[in-house]
């Protein structure tokens, strides 16, 4: 996955797709070269079609049409409206569309076998050997597998995505290779257990896809549709504790009230996200305090009952909840045991909250807190195993930081569990230019595989950052929050 993810793993090269038997599930895939389309006659239930050398509009192409005397070909960095434009000629036309950068040659090849004799082209599209037509386009014509009554999910670009519908087959794009990114997804695969998948682009292998669907058709969804955090949807989150405005908005109205208050920050963002947007409460459930307490810990735990009225209402509305940890001078993992009911439901997270996390000698407000990654990497191994023995959906973890201490050594810190959405998110307040100057700092040197988080302030921002700025951030962030 790339997209806007800080790191990826790549997929091993694979040409062919490979003849697997996994489970009760009868897999059959057959070869994908340069050279020939592939037959999928023998397609039962699930075919896989990856390489990760060739885009997913050249192996949509390969698989699902046999020639096409014309296709669509779409400059590199081409704006919003030319690839709306290249879409549209491809479904009119009912031909396959490429949107061609450094794949050159793999393009080229793909219009060879195809016996492309014109290219309708938009936008600055580089020689393909192919000229460019003005004509009426002569008629596609579909391989056997579109004619399959499968259904296929393409994991690409646009052009992927439009190649694929082009062809006449049933199709659902997906951000990434994963069956359980969206809701539509989710929906198809639950609406006929039995019907054939066949797969195309950045998925993992066969068993993995398996895997993966089985989990579609089984798991319980989150806010939004589907059981991947990201990039299927982004986070609009209000910050704070019930009952008290002092320390964020959450806490300055009742539930019923905060659930409308994050649906128009939400509503917000809809216009101008790429993404759907999902309103969510950030509950702080333990509280930094400036006496001791009971234990010395500097810290007050909310009584998990009296968070739950919160939980429900949010999973009535739609709205999705994290439980943000101040914890003093206990352990993060500590705290995080004593909310594993709550943490057990399908829409909600965890978020650690660094800057009150003390050592033994240190008070709040006289030190910034830290944490070391070790206590980080216990509470997410935690977690992850939390959702693998309860089948929950992905859950958001989320790191809070503005010093670069206080997470310590990043490179430390294990970012691979698939069971999270690790967040990195920066939390710095102040005019533009502070605000910015933060971002840069917290965004150079991220681990991999982590998504970003923004915190706009009500009051401690000059100004609050509009929607449209915070989403010209870059990196762009994924879960935003306001306190």
């Amino acid at each position: 996955m790339t997209d806007q993810r800080t790191g990826s793993r790549a997929h091993p090269l694979i040409v062919a797709a490979v003849i697997l038997l996994v489970g009760a599930l009868t897999v059959s895939s057959v070869a994908v070269s340069g050279e020939a389309a592939p037959q999928t006659a023998a397609l039962k239930q699930l075919t896989v079609v990856r390489d990760s050398g060739v885009s997913g509009a050249v192996l949509a192409s390969r698989t699902l049409f046999d020639s096409a005397p014309t296709v669509v070909a779409l400059g590199a960095g081409a704006s919003a409206a030319d690839v709306g434009r290249a879409r549209n000629l491809a479904a009119e036309n009912h031909v396959p569309m490429f949107e061609v950068g450094d794949d050159v040659t793999a393009v080229k090849d793909e219009l060879a076998r195809l016996r492309t004799t014109g290219v309708l082209a938009v936008g600055d599209v580089p020689d393909l050997g192919v000229p460019v037509s003005d004509d009426d386009p002569a008629p596609a014509v579909a391989s056997g597998a579109a004619g399959q009554d499968a259904l296929v999910l393409v994991a690409g670009g646009p052009d992927a995505l439009a190649t694929a519908e082009s062809s006449g087959a049933s199709v659902v794009g997906l951000p990434v290779g994963d069956p359980r990114a969206t809701g539509e997804a989710v929906a198809a695969l639950k609406e006929n257990p039995e019907r054939p998948v066949l797969a195309i682009g950045a998925f993992g292998d066969e068993k993995t896809v398996a895997t993966q669907i089985d989990a579609a058709r089984t798991v319980t969804e989150l806010p939004g549709g589907g059981q991947l955090l990201f990039p299927g949807r982004r986070i609009v989150a209000l910050y704070g504790a019930p009952g008290t405005a002092d320390l964020g908005p959450l806490g300055a109205q009742d539930i019923d009230a905060s659930i409308r208050r994050v649906k128009r920050a939400a509503r917000l963002y809809d216009s101008i996200s790429a993404v759907p947007v999902v309103p969510a409460f950030e509950i702080i459930a333990t509280v930094a305090s400036a006496a001791p307490g009971d234990g010395g810990n500097y810290t007050n735990m909310t009584d998990p009952a009296a968070l739950r009225p919160w939980i429900d209402a949010a999973e009535k509305a739609g709205v999705y909840v994290t439980l943000d940890l101040q914890p003093g001078r206990m352990d993060f993992l500590r705290q995080a045991k004593k909310y594993r009911d709550l943490l057990r439901r399908p829409h909600v997270g965890l978020a650690l909250d660094p800057e009150w996390r003390l050592k033994p000698d240190q008070q709040h407000l006289t030190q910034i807190g830290s944490v070391d990654p070790a206590e980080v990497n216990r509470t997410a191994d935690w977690l992850a195993a939390l959702v693998r023995r309860e089948n929950l959906p992905q859950k958001a973890f989320v790191l809070h930081q503005f010093d670069a201490a206080m997470l310590g050594d990043r490179k430390l810190l294990d970012t691979s569990l698939p069971e999270l959405a690790t967040v990195i998110h920066a939390d710095g307040h102040g005019t533009p230019p502070v605000k910015m100057q933060t971002w840069r700092r917290i965004v150079t040197g991220l681990p991999p595989n982590v998504w970003l988080g923004w915190k706009n302030f009500y009051t401690e921002d000059s100004p609050t950052f509009s929607p449209r700025r915070t989403l010209r951030v870059n990196p762009e962030p994924w879960f935003i929050s306001y306190q």
